[in-house]
């Protein structure tokens, strides 16, 4: 009965484990993450774009809107997060579906202006 308790534990762990790997390999990853001169015109493109709902260089004080707390929203997940919505919208709080209108290259490069202005608190 003991071994048979351990074994379960152990293939808990070892499925826990499995998960979390599967999970950081399908976190998408920003070809341009610390390009500074992709980051300024990732700047522009998102006054472009996203400032009439989420304030010029994002600097919107409405904390759901407020693209400069995605770090302390969702940590590691903030780009999962980024991706997803930009991708497939979020259209019952009226945020668009941008993924067709705005190539990839576009929208990580958002993405990278967002990184630069990340607050702590």
């Amino acid at each position: 009965m003991a071994v048979l308790i351990a074994a379960g534990w152990a293939a808990t762990i070892l499925c826990v484990c499995a998960a979390a790997v599967a999970g950081d390999a399908t976190r998408p990853v920003n070809p341009y993450s610390g390009n500074a001169q992709l980051a300024q015109e990732g700047g522009g493109l998102f006054n472009q774009y996203c400032s009439h709902c989420h304030g010029p260089w994002a600097e919107q004080g409405e904390r759901p809107r407020d693209l400069r707390r995605l770090r302390i929203r969702y940590g590691d997940d903030a780009i999962s997060v980024f991706y997803s919505t930009v991708s497939t919208g979020r259209l019952e709080k009226g945020m668009p579906v941008w993924k067709g209108v705005l190539n990839d290259e576009t929208l990580w490069k958002i993405f990278t202006f967002l990184e630069t202005v990340q607050t702590e608190d």
